[in-house]
């Protein structure tokens, strides 16, 4: 298995982390490398949301009224809306997920707390994962930083984008990443009920371009999260196979080019992935 190979191939760098969840096997590729989590920050926030709404403190049905001075830039979900909408924070939280609507993020983190996600995360040891802004902090940075928030592609002006950089952006590992997906499928990231509803909503995920691509089986379940910024293309996951067999995955890169489509990065983020669980099958 010759991942940087492959990654080098696809003209990335590339960061992974694999760990079969009932063997406890991993494989890893630089798996403990501080990366820029883009829209992933919204995996935690989800976390956070369910073990509020196990505790009392919010109603995951309470209703929430979307209007334009909510929204945040993003071609999906309410942030494509052009009336007002009025949805539950667990449809909100549907629409994070699966259509990594920003708009929704941002509500759900003023409603749960970045502050509170930073502390379940530090409570379950990720205390390299952070969440440092939600997604109208990420663009407003982007804005300061070249006068514009997407898209990036000038070569100086994605050289200064501190959304880029770990140490000023919402950041984690791939292996912290692997182990939070760990929690949420055996039951421990929340109560037995609100896990199942997070790896439900984690499986409504609608892009089949990265993680997915590497798994073209109709008997292979892929459940996942993306996360894109200029030149960054992530996505983290688990992946069950008909046999029982469960796999969480991690795959973050980071292209050498800075054209704003990158085939060949999200393409080879399902190949990594499939090349790491099937070394863990052996």
């Amino acid at each position: 298995m010759n991942l940087e190979r492959e990654f080098r191939m696809a003209g990335v760098d590339g960061w992974l982390h694999a760990v079969d969840l009932d063997s406890g096997a991993q494989v890893g590729h630089g798996p403990d490398t501080p990366v820029v989590t883009a829209s992933i920050f919204k995996v935690p926030l989800l976390v956070e949301l369910a073990r509020q709404a196990d505790a009392g403190v919010l109603d995951w049905a309470e209703q929430v009224t979307v209007t334009d001075a909510d929204r945040v830039f993003g071609p999906t979900g309410v942030s494509a809306f052009l009336d007002d909408a009025t949805l539950s924070l667990r449809d909100l939280a549907l629409l994070m997920i699966a259509l990594s609507d920003n708009t929704a993020a941002d509500l759900l983190l003023a409603r749960v707390g970045a502050d509170r996600v930073n502390a379940m995360l530090d409570g379950f040891g990720f205390t390299g994962t952070r969440v440092v802004s939600g997604a109208a902090g990420l663009f407003q940075s982007t804005v300061e930083d070249v006068g514009r928030a997407w898209p990036v592609v000038d070569p100086e002006e994605v050289a200064r984008l501190r959304v880029l950089d770990p140490a000023q952006t919402n950041r984690s590992t791939p292996r912290e990443c692997t182990g939070l997906l760990e929690l949420i499928w055996t039951d421990r990231a929340a109560s037995p009920e609100r896990s199942a509803w997070m790896r439900t909503v984690l499986g409504r995920q609608v892009w089949p371009h990265r993680l997915a691509s590497g798994f073209p089986y109709d008997d292979v379940g892929v459940s996942g999260k993306t996360g894109t910024l200029p030149t960054v293309r992530n996505e983290i996951g688990v992946v069950e196979y008909p046999d029982g067999g469960r796999y969480a995955v991690a795959v973050f890169t980071r292209a050498h080019s800075t054209a704003y489509n990158q085939p060949r990065a999200d393409a080879v983020i399902g190949t990594a992935a499939r090349m790491a669980v099937d070394h863990l099958r052996g």
